[in-house]
Protein backbone atom coordinates (compact mmCIF):
# COMPACT_ATOMS: atom_id res chain seq x y z
CA UNK A 1 0.00 0.00 0.00
CA UNK A 2 1.36 3.46 -0.85
CA UNK A 3 2.37 5.73 2.04
CA UNK A 4 0.64 9.10 1.68
CA UNK A 5 1.84 10.78 4.89
CA UNK A 6 3.99 10.27 7.97
CA UNK A 7 3.98 11.83 11.41
CA UNK A 8 6.04 11.59 14.56
CA UNK A 9 5.72 12.56 18.22
CA UNK A 10 9.13 14.08 18.93
CA UNK A 11 11.62 11.23 18.74
CA UNK A 12 9.39 8.80 20.64
CA UNK A 13 6.96 7.55 17.99
CA UNK A 14 6.65 7.50 14.21
CA UNK A 15 3.46 6.70 12.29
CA UNK A 16 2.57 6.36 8.64
CA UNK A 17 -0.70 6.73 6.73
CA UNK A 18 -1.41 4.28 3.93
CA UNK A 19 -4.17 4.37 1.39
CA UNK A 20 -6.31 1.22 1.19
CA UNK A 21 -9.49 1.16 -0.91
CA UNK A 22 -9.69 4.95 -0.70
CA UNK A 23 -9.49 4.93 3.11
CA UNK A 24 -6.42 6.16 5.03
CA UNK A 25 -5.12 3.68 7.60
CA UNK A 26 -2.71 4.70 10.38
CA UNK A 27 0.10 2.29 11.28
CA UNK A 28 2.99 2.63 13.69
CA UNK A 29 6.41 2.32 12.11
CA UNK A 30 8.68 -0.36 13.51
CA UNK A 31 5.91 -2.65 14.71
CA UNK A 32 2.55 -2.51 16.42
CA UNK A 33 1.94 -0.23 19.35
CA UNK A 34 -0.64 1.85 21.07
CA UNK A 35 -0.96 5.59 21.30
CA UNK A 36 1.30 7.74 23.42
CA UNK A 37 0.76 7.34 27.14
CA UNK A 38 -0.69 3.81 27.13
CA UNK A 39 2.52 2.14 28.20
CA UNK A 40 3.95 2.58 31.67
CA UNK A 41 7.12 4.15 30.28
CA UNK A 42 5.08 6.54 28.17
CA UNK A 43 3.05 7.65 31.17
CA UNK A 44 6.20 8.07 33.26
CA UNK A 45 7.84 10.22 30.59
CA UNK A 46 4.78 12.39 30.10
CA UNK A 47 4.44 12.97 33.86
CA UNK A 48 8.05 13.56 34.84
CA UNK A 49 9.90 14.71 31.70
CA UNK A 50 9.41 17.96 29.75
CA UNK A 51 7.29 17.83 26.64
CA UNK A 52 9.40 17.11 23.57
CA UNK A 53 12.14 15.34 25.54
CA UNK A 54 14.94 14.85 24.54
CA UNK A 55 14.90 17.48 21.76
CA UNK A 56 13.44 20.18 24.01
CA UNK A 57 16.26 20.03 26.59
CA UNK A 58 20.05 20.20 26.62
CA UNK A 59 22.14 17.09 26.05
CA UNK A 60 23.24 16.95 29.69
CA UNK A 61 19.67 17.04 31.05
CA UNK A 62 19.19 13.34 31.85
CA UNK A 63 22.58 12.87 33.49
CA UNK A 64 22.18 15.99 35.62
CA UNK A 65 18.64 15.11 36.67
CA UNK A 66 19.71 11.59 37.64
CA UNK A 67 22.41 12.82 40.03
CA UNK A 68 20.26 15.73 41.22
CA UNK A 69 17.44 13.31 42.05
CA UNK A 70 19.84 11.04 43.90
CA UNK A 71 21.24 13.89 45.99
CA UNK A 72 17.72 15.09 46.80
CA UNK A 73 16.86 11.62 48.11
CA UNK A 74 19.84 11.50 50.48
CA UNK A 75 19.22 15.10 51.54
CA UNK A 76 15.64 14.17 52.39
CA UNK A 77 16.84 11.36 54.67
CA UNK A 78 19.36 13.65 56.37
CA UNK A 79 16.63 16.25 56.78
CA UNK A 80 14.46 13.71 58.60
CA UNK A 81 17.23 13.07 61.13
CA UNK A 82 17.77 16.81 61.58
CA UNK A 83 14.06 17.50 62.05
CA UNK A 84 13.77 14.78 64.68
CA UNK A 85 16.72 16.28 66.57
CA UNK A 86 15.26 19.80 66.36
CA UNK A 87 11.91 18.65 67.69
CA UNK A 88 13.61 16.85 70.56
CA UNK A 89 15.65 19.99 71.26
CA UNK A 90 12.61 22.27 71.54
CA UNK A 91 11.03 19.87 74.01
CA UNK A 92 8.85 17.41 72.11
CA UNK A 93 8.48 14.45 74.48
CA UNK A 94 9.75 16.48 77.45
CA UNK A 95 7.04 17.25 80.01
CA UNK A 96 9.07 20.12 81.47
CA UNK A 97 9.22 22.02 78.17
CA UNK A 98 6.69 24.77 77.51
CA UNK A 99 4.88 25.62 74.31
CA UNK A 100 5.92 29.27 74.63
CA UNK A 101 9.63 28.44 74.86
CA UNK A 102 9.46 26.14 71.85
CA UNK A 103 7.53 28.75 69.86
CA UNK A 104 10.04 31.49 70.68
CA UNK A 105 12.95 29.27 69.62
CA UNK A 106 11.22 28.44 66.35
CA UNK A 107 10.42 32.11 65.66
CA UNK A 108 13.99 33.19 66.40
CA UNK A 109 15.29 30.54 64.03
CA UNK A 110 12.95 31.63 61.25
CA UNK A 111 13.63 35.32 61.87
CA UNK A 112 17.40 35.02 61.68
CA UNK A 113 16.99 32.90 58.57
CA UNK A 114 14.92 35.63 56.89
CA UNK A 115 17.55 38.26 57.66
CA UNK A 116 20.28 35.94 56.37
CA UNK A 117 18.34 35.41 53.15
CA UNK A 118 18.09 39.15 52.48
CA UNK A 119 21.73 39.81 53.35
CA UNK A 120 23.10 36.98 51.21
CA UNK A 121 20.96 37.91 48.20
CA UNK A 122 22.28 41.49 48.45
CA UNK A 123 25.88 40.39 48.91
CA UNK A 124 26.22 37.56 46.37
CA UNK A 125 23.11 37.62 44.16
CA UNK A 126 25.01 38.90 41.12
CA UNK A 127 27.52 36.00 41.33
CA UNK A 128 24.93 33.22 41.12
CA UNK A 129 24.55 33.40 37.33
CA UNK A 130 28.21 33.49 36.38
CA UNK A 131 29.26 30.85 38.93
CA UNK A 132 26.14 28.70 39.08
CA UNK A 133 28.00 25.40 39.41
CA UNK A 134 30.16 26.58 42.30
CA UNK A 135 27.30 28.10 44.28
CA UNK A 136 25.09 25.08 43.61
CA UNK A 137 27.72 22.92 45.30
CA UNK A 138 28.27 25.45 48.08
CA UNK A 139 24.52 25.54 48.78
CA UNK A 140 24.38 21.80 49.37
CA UNK A 141 27.51 21.80 51.53
CA UNK A 142 25.98 24.54 53.70
CA UNK A 143 22.74 22.57 53.85
CA UNK A 144 24.60 19.57 55.24
CA UNK A 145 26.42 21.77 57.76
CA UNK A 146 23.09 23.26 58.87
CA UNK A 147 21.53 19.82 59.37
CA UNK A 148 24.58 18.64 61.29
CA UNK A 149 24.22 21.65 63.60
CA UNK A 150 20.55 20.81 64.15
CA UNK A 151 21.40 17.20 65.02
CA UNK A 152 24.15 18.39 67.35
CA UNK A 153 22.07 21.11 69.03
CA UNK A 154 20.11 18.92 71.52
CA UNK A 155 23.42 17.82 73.05
CA UNK A 156 24.08 21.43 74.12
CA UNK A 157 20.85 22.62 75.78
CA UNK A 158 22.29 25.94 76.96
CA UNK A 159 23.35 26.88 73.39
CA UNK A 160 20.43 25.26 71.60
CA UNK A 161 18.78 28.48 70.43
CA UNK A 162 22.07 29.95 69.20
CA UNK A 163 22.93 26.79 67.28
CA UNK A 164 19.55 26.42 65.57
CA UNK A 165 19.53 30.14 64.69
CA UNK A 166 22.96 29.76 63.08
CA UNK A 167 21.67 26.72 61.23
CA UNK A 168 18.69 28.80 60.11
CA UNK A 169 21.05 31.38 58.59
CA UNK A 170 22.88 28.65 56.69
CA UNK A 171 19.60 27.22 55.44
CA UNK A 172 18.48 30.65 54.28
CA UNK A 173 21.66 30.92 52.21
CA UNK A 174 20.89 27.46 50.84
CA UNK A 175 17.42 28.63 49.84
CA UNK A 176 18.72 31.66 47.93
CA UNK A 177 21.76 30.02 46.34
CA UNK A 178 20.03 26.74 45.56
CA UNK A 179 16.92 28.34 44.07
CA UNK A 180 18.83 30.93 42.03
CA UNK A 181 21.36 28.49 40.61
CA UNK A 182 18.59 26.01 39.81
CA UNK A 183 16.92 28.80 37.80
CA UNK A 184 20.20 29.49 35.98
CA UNK A 185 20.57 25.80 35.13
CA UNK A 186 16.96 25.69 33.93
CA UNK A 187 17.72 28.49 31.47
CA UNK A 188 20.66 26.41 30.22
CA UNK A 189 18.57 23.24 29.89
CA UNK A 190 15.69 24.90 28.02
CA UNK A 191 16.10 24.57 24.26
CA UNK A 192 12.64 25.78 23.27
CA UNK A 193 12.18 28.60 25.79
CA UNK A 194 10.37 26.00 27.90
CA UNK A 195 11.78 27.06 31.28
CA UNK A 196 8.38 26.82 32.99
CA UNK A 197 7.78 23.25 31.80
CA UNK A 198 11.28 22.14 32.84
CA UNK A 199 10.88 23.81 36.24
CA UNK A 200 7.46 22.21 36.77
CA UNK A 201 8.70 18.73 35.86
CA UNK A 202 11.74 19.22 38.09
CA UNK A 203 9.30 19.94 40.91
CA UNK A 204 7.42 16.74 40.12
CA UNK A 205 10.66 14.75 40.16
CA UNK A 206 11.64 16.28 43.50
CA UNK A 207 8.20 15.56 44.96
CA UNK A 208 8.46 11.92 43.91
CA UNK A 209 11.90 11.67 45.51
CA UNK A 210 10.63 13.27 48.71
CA UNK A 211 7.80 10.74 48.83
CA UNK A 212 10.33 7.93 48.49
CA UNK A 213 12.42 9.57 51.22
CA UNK A 214 9.32 9.81 53.41
CA UNK A 215 8.67 6.08 53.09
CA UNK A 216 12.28 5.24 53.98
CA UNK A 217 12.14 7.72 56.86
CA UNK A 218 9.16 5.88 58.34
CA UNK A 219 11.48 2.88 58.66
CA UNK A 220 14.43 4.91 59.95
CA UNK A 221 12.71 6.90 62.69
CA UNK A 222 11.95 3.95 65.01
CA UNK A 223 15.56 2.78 64.59
CA UNK A 224 17.26 6.07 65.45
CA UNK A 225 14.93 7.24 68.23
CA UNK A 226 16.97 7.52 71.45
CA UNK A 227 20.00 6.14 69.59
CA UNK A 228 22.30 9.11 69.00
CA UNK A 229 25.23 7.03 67.78
CA UNK A 230 23.17 5.47 64.98
CA UNK A 231 21.77 8.91 64.14
CA UNK A 232 25.27 10.33 63.63
CA UNK A 233 26.47 7.27 61.69
CA UNK A 234 23.51 7.39 59.30
CA UNK A 235 23.78 11.16 58.94
CA UNK A 236 27.44 11.01 57.92
CA UNK A 237 26.69 8.17 55.49
CA UNK A 238 23.85 10.11 53.87
CA UNK A 239 25.98 13.27 53.80
CA UNK A 240 28.85 11.57 51.98
CA UNK A 241 26.46 10.12 49.41
CA UNK A 242 24.67 13.46 49.12
CA UNK A 243 27.88 15.41 48.45
CA UNK A 244 29.15 12.81 45.98
CA UNK A 245 25.89 12.95 44.01
CA UNK A 246 26.04 16.76 44.05
CA UNK A 247 29.57 16.78 42.72
CA UNK A 248 28.62 14.40 39.92
CA UNK A 249 25.58 16.56 39.13
CA UNK A 250 27.46 19.84 38.68
CA UNK A 251 30.26 18.02 36.84
CA UNK A 252 27.73 16.68 34.33
CA UNK A 253 26.55 20.18 33.33
CA UNK A 254 27.91 21.32 29.95
CA UNK A 255 27.16 25.02 29.49
CA UNK A 256 27.75 26.63 26.08
CA UNK A 257 27.83 30.17 27.48
CA UNK A 258 31.16 31.67 28.50
CA UNK A 259 31.93 32.76 32.03
CA UNK A 260 35.36 33.96 33.15
CA UNK A 261 36.62 30.49 34.12
CA UNK A 262 35.53 28.75 30.90
CA UNK A 263 36.79 31.61 28.73
CA UNK A 264 40.20 31.53 30.47
CA UNK A 265 40.47 27.76 29.95
CA UNK A 266 39.61 28.01 26.25
CA UNK A 267 41.87 31.04 25.67
CA UNK A 268 44.89 29.47 27.36
CA UNK A 269 44.49 26.34 25.25
CA UNK A 270 44.19 28.46 22.08
CA UNK A 271 47.34 30.46 22.90
CA UNK A 272 49.18 27.23 23.68
CA UNK A 273 48.46 25.20 20.53
CA UNK A 274 45.94 27.12 18.41
CA UNK A 275 43.04 24.79 19.23
CA UNK A 276 39.72 25.87 20.74
CA UNK A 277 38.19 23.46 23.23
CA UNK A 278 34.52 22.65 22.79
CA UNK A 279 31.98 23.13 25.60
CA UNK A 280 32.31 19.50 26.76
CA UNK A 281 36.10 19.60 27.23
CA UNK A 282 36.14 23.08 28.77
CA UNK A 283 33.34 22.31 31.23
CA UNK A 284 35.17 19.19 32.41
CA UNK A 285 38.21 21.35 33.18
CA UNK A 286 36.24 24.12 34.88
CA UNK A 287 36.76 24.24 38.66
CA UNK A 288 33.53 23.67 40.61
CA UNK A 289 34.81 24.46 44.10
CA UNK A 290 34.52 28.04 45.28
CA UNK A 291 37.79 29.81 45.97
CA UNK A 292 37.66 32.08 49.01
CA UNK A 293 40.46 34.40 48.01
CA UNK A 294 40.98 37.87 49.44
CA UNK A 295 42.05 39.66 46.25
CA UNK A 296 40.29 39.76 42.91
CA UNK A 297 42.80 39.60 40.03
CA UNK A 298 40.21 40.73 37.43
CA UNK A 299 37.61 43.44 38.03
CA UNK A 300 35.05 43.98 35.27
CA UNK A 301 32.94 47.11 34.83
CA UNK A 302 34.77 49.29 37.38
CA UNK A 303 34.75 53.06 37.82
CA UNK A 304 37.32 55.01 35.81
CA UNK A 305 38.91 56.22 39.03
CA UNK A 306 39.91 52.66 39.94
CA UNK A 307 43.07 52.92 37.82
CA UNK A 308 43.04 56.35 36.11
CA UNK A 309 44.04 59.22 38.39
CA UNK A 310 45.66 61.78 36.07
CA UNK A 311 45.35 62.97 32.49
CA UNK A 312 48.57 61.08 31.76
CA UNK A 313 46.96 57.86 32.99
CA UNK A 314 43.97 58.45 30.70
CA UNK A 315 46.29 59.10 27.76
CA UNK A 316 48.19 55.90 28.46
CA UNK A 317 44.94 53.93 28.84
CA UNK A 318 43.82 55.05 25.35
CA UNK A 319 47.15 54.35 23.66
CA UNK A 320 46.92 51.59 21.00
CA UNK A 321 43.29 51.15 22.04
CA UNK A 322 40.40 51.72 19.61
CA UNK A 323 37.80 49.62 21.40
CA UNK A 324 34.95 50.79 23.67
CA UNK A 325 36.72 49.79 26.87
CA UNK A 326 39.71 50.88 28.91
CA UNK A 327 41.97 48.48 30.75
CA UNK A 328 44.65 49.01 33.38
CA UNK A 329 46.46 47.46 36.33
CA UNK A 330 46.04 48.60 39.93
CA UNK A 331 47.66 46.86 42.92
CA UNK A 332 48.03 43.62 41.00
CA UNK A 333 44.41 43.58 39.81
CA UNK A 334 43.43 44.01 36.17
CA UNK A 335 40.62 46.57 35.94
CA UNK A 336 38.34 47.06 32.93
CA UNK A 337 36.13 50.10 32.26
CA UNK A 338 33.36 49.40 29.77
CA UNK A 339 31.86 51.98 27.43
CA UNK A 340 28.06 52.26 27.05
CA UNK A 341 28.16 51.20 23.38
CA UNK A 342 30.24 48.04 23.94
CA UNK A 343 28.89 44.90 22.25
CA UNK A 344 29.02 41.34 23.53
CA UNK A 345 32.06 40.71 21.32
CA UNK A 346 33.77 43.75 22.88
CA UNK A 347 33.04 42.29 26.32
CA UNK A 348 34.55 38.95 25.33
CA UNK A 349 37.62 40.69 23.91
CA UNK A 350 38.06 42.80 27.04
CA UNK A 351 37.94 39.72 29.28
CA UNK A 352 40.36 37.85 27.00
CA UNK A 353 42.79 40.74 27.30
CA UNK A 354 42.31 40.90 31.07
CA UNK A 355 42.96 37.13 31.32
CA UNK A 356 46.20 37.52 29.35
CA UNK A 357 47.37 40.37 31.59
CA UNK A 358 46.40 38.48 34.74
CA UNK A 359 48.25 35.37 33.56
CA UNK A 360 51.42 37.39 32.92
CA UNK A 361 51.17 39.26 36.23
CA UNK A 362 50.32 36.16 38.30
CA UNK A 363 51.78 33.14 36.44
CA UNK A 364 51.00 29.76 37.97
CA UNK A 365 53.11 27.83 35.43
CA UNK A 366 55.87 28.69 32.92
CA UNK A 367 54.55 30.96 30.18
CA UNK A 368 54.59 29.80 26.59
CA UNK A 369 54.06 31.28 23.13
CA UNK A 370 52.28 34.61 22.88
CA UNK A 371 52.03 35.03 26.65
CA UNK A 372 55.78 34.56 27.04
CA UNK A 373 56.38 37.26 24.41
CA UNK A 374 53.90 39.51 26.18
CA UNK A 375 55.66 39.02 29.51
CA UNK A 376 58.95 40.20 27.99
CA UNK A 377 57.45 43.71 27.67
CA UNK A 378 56.67 43.76 31.41
CA UNK A 379 59.84 45.51 32.77
CA UNK A 380 57.94 46.84 35.83
CA UNK A 381 55.86 49.16 33.63
CA UNK A 382 52.26 48.04 33.64
CA UNK A 383 51.20 50.50 30.95
CA UNK A 384 53.71 49.06 28.48
CA UNK A 385 52.27 45.63 29.23
CA UNK A 386 48.75 46.93 28.58
CA UNK A 387 49.83 48.51 25.26
CA UNK A 388 51.41 45.27 24.09
CA UNK A 389 48.29 43.35 25.10
CA UNK A 390 46.21 45.60 22.80
CA UNK A 391 48.48 44.58 19.92
CA UNK A 392 48.14 40.92 20.89
CA UNK A 393 44.35 41.17 20.85
CA UNK A 394 44.39 42.90 17.45
CA UNK A 395 46.31 39.91 16.14
CA UNK A 396 44.49 36.95 17.71
CA UNK A 397 40.95 37.96 18.70
CA UNK A 398 39.01 37.73 15.42
CA UNK A 399 40.35 34.24 14.55
CA UNK A 400 39.71 33.19 18.15
CA UNK A 401 36.13 34.50 18.06
CA UNK A 402 35.37 32.62 14.83
CA UNK A 403 36.89 29.46 16.29
CA UNK A 404 34.64 29.82 19.36
CA UNK A 405 31.54 29.87 17.17
CA UNK A 406 32.73 26.86 15.16
CA UNK A 407 33.42 24.92 18.37
CA UNK A 408 29.81 25.43 19.55
CA UNK A 409 30.15 28.31 22.00
CA UNK A 410 27.48 31.00 22.25
CA UNK A 411 28.90 34.42 21.41
CA UNK A 412 25.59 36.30 21.37
CA UNK A 413 25.34 36.23 25.18
CA UNK A 414 27.73 35.53 28.03
CA UNK A 415 27.80 34.92 31.78
CA UNK A 416 30.72 37.27 32.40
CA UNK A 417 30.44 39.02 35.74
CA UNK A 418 30.31 42.71 34.74
CA UNK A 419 29.52 45.43 37.23
CA UNK A 420 27.10 48.17 36.17
CA UNK A 421 29.54 51.11 35.78
CA UNK A 422 29.70 52.44 32.18
CA UNK A 423 32.20 55.15 31.29
CA UNK A 424 32.25 57.65 28.45
CA UNK A 425 35.59 59.29 27.72
CA UNK A 426 36.78 61.85 25.25
CA UNK A 427 38.41 60.12 22.32
CA UNK A 428 41.71 61.40 21.00
CA UNK A 429 41.33 63.65 17.99
CA UNK A 430 42.78 62.16 14.83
Amino acid sequence: MPVVATERYGSLESWKYQLKDGVMEREKEGGDGGTTGKSIIGVFKSVFLPQGYPESVSGDYLQYQFWDTLQAFFSSLSGTLATQASLRGVGVGNQEATVAAATITWLLRDGTGMLGRIFFAWLKGNKLDSEAKKWRLVADVLNDIAMFMEILAPNFPTCFTLIVCSAGIFKSIVGVAGGATRAALTVHQARRDNMADISAKDGSQETLVNLAGLLVSLILIPLVTDNRLLTFVLFFLFTILHLFANYKAVRSVVMETLNEARLAIVLHQYLRDGLVLGPLEANHKEPVFLEFRRTVPIKLGVRLGEFVHTSEDLHLAMKNNHKPYLIGVKRGSVCVCLGPDASVCDEIRAVCQAVCLCTVLHPVSPLEGALKQLSMSHSNNHWELVHESHKLMDHIFQPFLKALEVAGWQTSRTLLDWNEWRVEWKKKSS
